[in-house]
């Protein structure tokens, strides 16, 4: 099921964790996951080379209460909130005791490492790599060299974490050359995890004004994202309902 022309999975967050394990267990196949929150979504709906790429992903997870309303006023009944950071520590958990392997690709040095550390805190000790991409213009050489350290580890799953949109073209031309089961972006999660941006309470994430409060925490850096994502997620969503009146 759509929103804003996007396929979003429309299964809840409980089913694509026990599809996310079961797809661990066969052969590797690069799938491609990404949280979308509304940032994301309005840059497909404006930007139709990135919508291309967005709608070769495996999954699109609803990222944002906003979008798991709309999927069930569609019919999605069992459409749930399924944010990076907790699909991210759910999965981490939830594998600790299978061999599922880990990397950690994203953010700053001191970030990625904390993340590590995040995860053994949680009982899973199979983070088999770590790795800050340099802060440029990427050159096939530096992907094919990220490729083959990620592939040498024989990592399961990678964790991607760069921020949106930026994460998901990273991801998508990452897959050409990995041999792995799923490349996930899950930006917010490397700060989150780590203690670098407060999260929002759980019943402010219920009302969908978690957006609101990462505003009050980052002003500086995500008002122009904010007041540009939001009223034109709002207004084509609304368009887009009384266009099939």
């Amino acid at each position: 099921m759509k929103v804003l022309g996007v396929e979003m999975y429309d299964q809840g967050m409980l089913k694509a964790i026990a599809e996310f394990k079961d797809l661990c267990k066969v052969g590797p196949r690069n799938l491609l996951v990404s949280p979308s929150d509304a940032n994301v979504l309005v840059h497909a709906r404006t930007n139709p080379g990135f919508k291309k790429i967005l709608s070769e992903f495996f999954w699109n997870l609803p990222d944002g209460m906003p979008s798991a309303w709309i999927l069930r006023m569609k019919g999605a009944k069992n459409a749930t909130r399924c944010s990076g950071p907790d699909f991210f520590k759910r999965i981490i958990v939830e594998t600790k005791d299978q061999p599922v392997r880990h990397f950690l690709c994203g953010g700053k040095t001191d970030t990625v490492e904390a993340l590590a550390q995040a995860c053994q805190s949680w009982g899973n000790p199979h983070v088999v790599g770590t790795y800050s991409p340099p802060f440029r213009d990427l050159t096939e050489a530096d992907y094919m060299e990220m490729a083959d350290r990620i592939n040498a580890s024989e990592a399961n799953v990678v964790w991607v974490g760069l921020g949106a949109p930026k994460q998901i073209y990273f991801a998508h031309r990452m897959a050409q050359y990995t041999k792995v089961h799923f490349l996930v972006t899950v930006g917010a999660a490397f700060d989150f995890h780590t203690g670098k941006v407060k999260k929002a309470p759980l019943w402010v994430q219920k009302i969908g004004m978690e957006w609101f409060f990462r505003l009050s925490m980052e002003p500086r850096r995500l008002t122009r994202r904010y007041l540009n994502a939001i009223p034109k997620f709002i207004w084509y969503n609304l368009r887009d309902g009384f266009l099939r009146q």
